[in-house]
């Protein structure tokens, strides 16, 4: 495919016009000379470090894969109503019909629903003047085995919205395959796209995904991966890391809605998945109810806290920790509290490996002279084609008495403590 014709103003995409091979060897080196100094640094042979990059999981389609696509609504020099993306390091909106890695449809959907906006008298809401309504359109795609269904959230900077009936009427008329409407309010002068208040407008509120077996309830706000066919394999391949057994307790943390954790559950004893936000919770319990997961329950709440609690308790402590942190990484009491009740596996699926690299470096100090972990192995991820961005699954597990104290540099080809 040729470079995108938005490049140079756009800056979506840092690697628009490589080839795709040529990408993913970029980001397999990136991951590499990332995290190596840091195992190279805890008494890792460098010949050891090379064994435990697994090559980068690549996309079969790297173009058209986001199911999440977001537009900004202003006035064009001409004062027509455009729509797209704000200009990289500016606030100046870039005109867009067309993107290399956003779902198709809905960026038709998009461009549509601004080629309705005159017949309804719609302006675009202007955040300096405030005049105006329409502010941003969100559109969400929840893929199924037999059909895609479409989610339009319009964002309004005003808390009217003159027509709204007639004017949703006359999107779902022209575009069937539109499941749901949600009206949502972002009144604040903010760089966030959605605010607190929404209402919906048709259909249910949500879309449903499916992932690998799984159904799951994308709500507007709702987290969720952007690229499906990436997510089932990240997915699968920090499962397959954790090497789940029927006796395993696992826990999930920073859960979210639950989804590693239910796609999980079948291959373990039980499964806990905490998490801090509340409607994520929630969102966590119905998704497990529907998929008929009986063998996983969620709690509102720091998983630190969850840990160091059931640590003084001494019960249902997890052997397994699938941990999902964001892009920040993980909290310095969390790794204190998984050094406190040393699970004998810990998969980390990073979406930050920057900060990845920063946590590997407490989990692999010597706590009261001895090294808790090591690491087994780093499987890097490509999420996000044409991007510069990379996920990283690290596994690690515990190091036992018997290996503690020779946790000094190994033999060439081996990894520590082997």
């Amino acid at each position: 495919m040729n470079k995108c014709k938005y490049a140079k103003v756009c800056g979506g995409c840092d690697y628009q016009g490589l080839p795709y091979e040529k990408q993913l060897n970029k980001k397999q080196r990136a991951m590499e000379n990332l995290l190596a100094p840091v195992l190279l640094r805890n008494g890792y042979e460098k010949e050891a470090v090379s064994l435990l990059f697994h090559p980068i999981i690549g996309a079969d389609e790297p173009y058209g894969y986001r199911n999440k696509v977001h537009a900004v609504f202003g006035r064009g020099r001409n004062k027509k109503t455009i729509c797209g993306t704000y200009e990289k390091g500016s606030h100046w909106v870039v005109d867009i019909d067309t993107c290399q890695i956003e779902n198709a449809h809905a960026v038709e959907l998009i461009r549509g629903i601004k080629d309705m906006m005159p017949s309804f008298k719609l302006q675009p809401y202007d955040e300096d003047k405030k005049t105006g309504t329409l502010r941003h359109v969100l559109i969400r795609v929840g893929q199924q085995a037999d059909r895609e269904e479409y989610m339009v959230v319009l964002v309004t900077g005003t808390k009217t919205f003159p027509g709204k009936k007639n004017f949703v009427k006359a999107i779902v008329d022209k575009y069937p395959e539109i499941t749901t409407v949600v009206w949502n309010i972002n009144d604040k002068k903010t760089s966030m796209g959605l605010g607190e208040e929404e209402e919906v407008l048709f259909g249910p509120g949500y879309v449903t995904d499916e992932l690998l077996g799984n159904r799951f309830k994308i709500s507007p706000k709702s987290f969720y991966q952007v690229h499906h066919g990436q997510t089932e394999k990240l997915y699968s391949a920090a499962i397959a890391a954790a090497k789940l057994q029927p006796t395993d307790v696992v826990l999930d943390a920073y859960c979210g809605t639950g989804t590693i954790g239910i796609c999980a559950a079948p291959h373990c004893g039980s499964v806990v998945g905490v998490e801090l936000n509340s409607a994520a919770v929630a969102d966590a319990k119905e998704n497990a109810k529907k998929n008929g997961i009986e063998n996983i329950s969620f709690r509102a709440g720091d998983a630190g806290e969850y840990l160091l609690r059931q640590a003084a308790e001494g019960k249902n402590l997890p052997n397994v920790v699938i941990m999902d942190p964001p892009r920040s990484g993980s909290s310095k009491e969390f790794i204190q509290a998984l050094q406190k009740i040393r699970p004998e596996r810990i998969v980390y699926v990073s979406c930050g490996p920057q900060s990845l690299a920063r946590d590997l470096g407490f989990l692999l100090r010597p706590k009261h002279g001895q090294r808790l972990y090591r690491v087994e192995s780093l499987q890097p991820c490509d999420m996000f084609p044409m991007t510069n961005h990379c996920e990283m699954i690290c596994l690690l597990s515990k190091l036992h008495e018997a290996h503690c104290n020779r946790y000094t540099k190994g033999n060439h080809g081996r990894k520590i403590g082997e």
